[in-house]
């Protein structure tokens, strides 16, 4: 028999958001206003809908350690070469993920390894999907050592936030061992998520893909 799909919880980070989202409709419930309740009432809601945290296949299947996961849910912006001036110092490929509003945006590994670092920037709030977006907004860069057949890897990811995303929340710390699709955090309302693998990995998507975090293989790893 099969298990009925347990309904996304709710990432605590939102819990405030969504209070103060409910508050306008329940004055207007107070006051009398039963049809402006009913129409504000949609707003927590949405609020709700943005800090929606599903489980996913990660959650109970490990990942082949060859493959490398999107971290985030949205479309492919940009894979393949480095974008001008952004990769981190190095030899790499690029993955960059645009999430929308409408994304969920709980963040997740990539892969299995150890948080070497966690270095956060503070910086603007460009649209997301703009180039400059990459080295002119706030980011919180994570670096993870990754065992792969017996070597050890290095990979870079970074949350990046946009015109609406103001806040990015990193629940990870140096040191910190994380498992492939283990959530490490959010961006908060409309954001980026840029990926930097060795040039001998394989890129597995496109520019235009849909990504799933923690589900989508973005990227291999080059077999010994």
């Amino acid at each position: 028999m099969s298990s009925t799909p347990r309904p996304a919880r709710i990432d605590p980070a939102g819990r405030l958001a969504i209070a103060l989202a409910a508050a306008p409709a329940a004055l207007a419930a107070l006051t009398g206003h039963r049809r402006t309740a009913l129409a504000l009432g949609l707003l927590p809601a949405a609020v709700a809908a943005f800090f929606r945290d599903p489980d996913r296949r990660a959650d109970s299947v490990p990942a082949d350690p060859h493959d490398i996961l999107s971290p985030a849910d949205g479309k492919v912006m940009h894979a393949g070469e480095p974008q001008p001036g952004v990769a981190p110092e190095g030899d790499w490929l690029q993955i960059a993920i645009f999430l929308s509003v409408f994304d969920v945006h709980i963040n997740r590994s990539p892969a299995a390894g150890i948080v070497k670092s966690v270095e956060y920037r503070p910086g603007r709030w460009l649209a997301a999907y703009k180039a400059e977006s990459a080295t002119e907004n706030e980011v919180s860069e994570i670096t993870l050592a990754v065992p792969v057949d017996g070597s050890e890897r290095t990979l870079v990811f970074r949350q990046i936030v946009g015109l609406l995303a103001r806040r990015v929340v990193t629940r990870v710390a140096p040191g910190q061992v994380i498992q492939a699709g283990e959530r490490i955090g959010l961006m908060k309302f409309g954001s980026r998520m840029d990926v930097f693998v060795p040039r001998d990995c394989s890129i597995e998507v496109s520019r235009g893909d849909r990504v799933v975090a923690g589900e989508t293989v973005i990227a291999r790893w080059g077999r010994s």
